[in-house]
Order: C-alpha cells, then sequence, then structure tokens
C-alpha cells in the first residue's frame, strides 16, 4: 500500500463519497460482517442508511486512500442529560483490500479524539465474539464488559453472541 491515508470527518456526503461508503457497507455486510444488517442487503437499503447517518449526535468518520474511502466508523453521542458523558462506537469497517494495514486503529484513535472533544469520557461498543475486531478493542485497551448469548443473527441464521466492551477516557 503506497498512498496516502487521510481520516476524515463527514458533515456532508458528495454522490461520490454516498456511492462509496454504500460500496464498503454491501461489501463488508456480503462478507458476513455482523454490523446490523443480513444479506443480501440492496444498494438502495445501504444507501439510505448512510443517508441517515449524519446527524447532531453523531460523528461519521471515514479513511481515505487515495481519496477513495476504504474505511468508516460512527460515533454516537448519547443525547440523554444523565448520559452526557458516554457514546458509543459503532459500524467499524474496512474495505478487504485495505485490512490489517492499520486503518481500523486509526478510525477507532480519531473516534476517541472526537469523544474526548466532545466532553465524553466513557465509551462503550460492541461486537460478535470470534470476529478478529475482538483483538483490535483489546489491544486499544478497551475491557470486557460481559457476554450476551443469542445476541445478533447470522446470515446463516446462527444466533451469535456479542461482547461488550468499555473504555474510560480519563
Amino acid at each position: 500500500m503506497n498512498g496516502e491515508i487521510s481520516i476524515e470527518i463527514m458533515d456532508t456526503l458528495s454522490g461520490s463519497e454516498l456511492s462509496q461508503l454504500t460500496e464498503l457497507l454491501l461489501e463488508v455486510v456480503n462478507e458476513g460482517a455482523s454490523i446490523g444488517f443480513l444479506p443480501p442487503l440492496s444498494e438502495e437499503d445501504a444507501r439510505a442508511y448512510f443517508e441517515s447517518v449524519i446527524k447532531q449526535t453523531s460523528f461519521l468518520v471515514v479513511a481515505k486512500f487515495d481519496n477513495v474511502i476504504v474505511g468508516s466508523v460512527q460515533l454516537h453521542l448519547a443525547p440523554q442529560p444523565n448520559a452526557r458523558h458516554r457514546c458509543e462506537i459503532a459500524k467499524l469497517m474496512t474495505n478487504s483490500s485495505v485490512r490489517r494495514k492499520g486503518i481500523a486503529r486509526l478510525l477507532m484513535n480519531k473516534a476517541e479524539e472526537l469523544a474526548r472533544e466532545s466532553n465524553r469520557s466513557l465509551v462503550v461498543l460492541d461486537t460478535r465474539e470470534g470476529d478478529p475486531s475482538n483483538l483490535l478493542y483489546s489491544s486499544l485497551n478497551y475491557i470486557e464488559a460481559g457476554r450476551i448469548p443469542n445476541y445478533a443473527k447470522s446470515a446463516n441464521g446462527k444466533l451469535d453472541t456479542t461482547v461488550y466492551y468499555y473504555k474510560c477516557l480519563i
């Protein structure tokens, strides 16, 4: 991989960026990623999802390689008065062609930076048991809080366990 990787916060999406995010979502869902969707995911549904993502209580962070989106993560700020100290990581994904290159780590670091800038001291997330993301989160000092069996359905119909993690930023 010889090129420049940039990490950007998106507050609007051009048609091209929307198309690239739609393609990324379709790829990872069709590969079996446990990020809230099941294959076959239609292009229309993937596009509609990203059209709804940008809002005041969320950040959409993307990784671009040679100006093409190759990864993304979302940071959702809890809006409730008693929860304004916490946030949630959602839908971390990278294109298969750039995996194991540090892009997910760069995205997570940016999400944590945004959490701190938003005065959030607690970050939570969940992921499917056994997925490679568990290793990433552990390496970033996230602490396992617990597991819930039969939490999310996989493409094959199997109900998988989810693992919850948290990290205190102060």
